[in-house]
């Protein structure tokens, strides 16, 4: 049965508004509420710098909860010790009583990098990291005592107490990357998620995430596979929305009135999506009525 959630950015919005949604997200009934990691608001332009720090905030939402999921879409690789992350998502798995997932991504906003001083490196390079993070995260939160030798970490008989209090907590890697990206999902992760694609193109994606699990001798039933995808009511709501950005996520927006943005629901879920997350940003004033309508429209509430 697919589930719904929403994953809200941290750009330009004080934390008393963020923390407020969060409640009423989980009133209306979603299922899972996420976080994302950046240090520039995502028009990323170096004069649009409001952001809230992800693993603060994802430590918020987890004690201003009760029921939900409480997921990242994703930290960056680039940017934490992946010992130092596996660290902070025990701790938040124990402030939300188990209801963590942690999701992580190669990274690709060059310009938080430059401005950080962080090395941003080739693709291939930041790939790299990613499969030594991922790696290093499952070790962390899951063994007694990890070892690991590689090019950019090692562990040695390191040990991570207290564990989470999930004794799997579910590791997600985000990204449509067909020849690394998915790969290493297919090898380590336990959900993909991929933002702001088209139901055929999310279908297209998965089936490529089930070839590499045929390589790799998993089971594609055992990865979670999801989708963020936006929502506007109108091309008005899109462009207040997304700005400069609005033609490039158009593809994964629901839009149109409430049959045709269920309609587009069910192609997504016929798609293979096990979960769908409304994907929105501040000012959420003047979204938050989009969702509630989205949450009635389903009959969540």
């Amino acid at each position: 049965m697919t589930t719904f959630g929403v994953h809200a950015g941290l750009q330009n919005v004080d934390m008393a508004e963020l923390r407020s949604l969060w409640r009423h997200v989980e009133d209306l009934g979603f299922e899972w509420i996420s976080i994302w990691d950046h240090f520039y608001a995502a028009t990323f332009d170096p004069n649009d710098p409001h952001c809230h720090e992800a693993v603060a905030t994802h430590a918020a939402l987890a004690c201003d909860t009760q029921r939900v999921r409480c997921g990242s879409l994703v930290y960056c690789a680039g940017y934490r010790h992946p010992a130092v992350l596996a660290k902070a998502i025990s701790t938040i798995d124990q402030l939300s009583g188990g209801r963590t997932d942690v999701g992580i991504g190669a990274g690709w906003a060059q310009v938080e990098y430059d401005a950080y001083g962080i090395p941003f490196g080739s693709v291939g390079e930041r790939m790299d990291l990613l499969e030594e993070s991922i790696q290093v995260l499952r070790l962390l939160l899951r063994e007694g005592v990890s070892d690991f030798e590689g090019r950019f970490f090692t562990l040695n008989d390191a040990k991570l107490e207290p564990k989470p209090v999930q004794s799997e907590l579910p590791i997600w890697v985000g990204g449509g990357g067909e020849k690394r990206t998915l790969r290493i999902a297919a090898r380590y992760a336990d959900a993909w998620n991929i933002p702001f694609v088209a139901p055929e193109t999310f279908a297209r994606k998965r089936a490529v995430l089930h070839e590499h699990c045929a390589d790799v001798g998993r089971d594609p039933a055992s990865i979670r596979t999801t989708v963020n995808v936006g929502l506007a009511w109108s091309e008005e709501g899109l462009r207040a929305q997304f700005g400069a950005m609005a033609d490039q996520v158009r593809p994964g927006v629901l839009r149109g009135s409430e049959g045709e943005v269920l309609e587009r629901i069910q192609h997504y879920v016929d798609a293979g999506a096990d979960q769908i997350n409304l994907a929105i940003r501040a000012p959420f004033t003047t979204t938050f009525d989009d969702v509630e309508r989205f949450a009635s429209a389903l009959g969540l509430h």
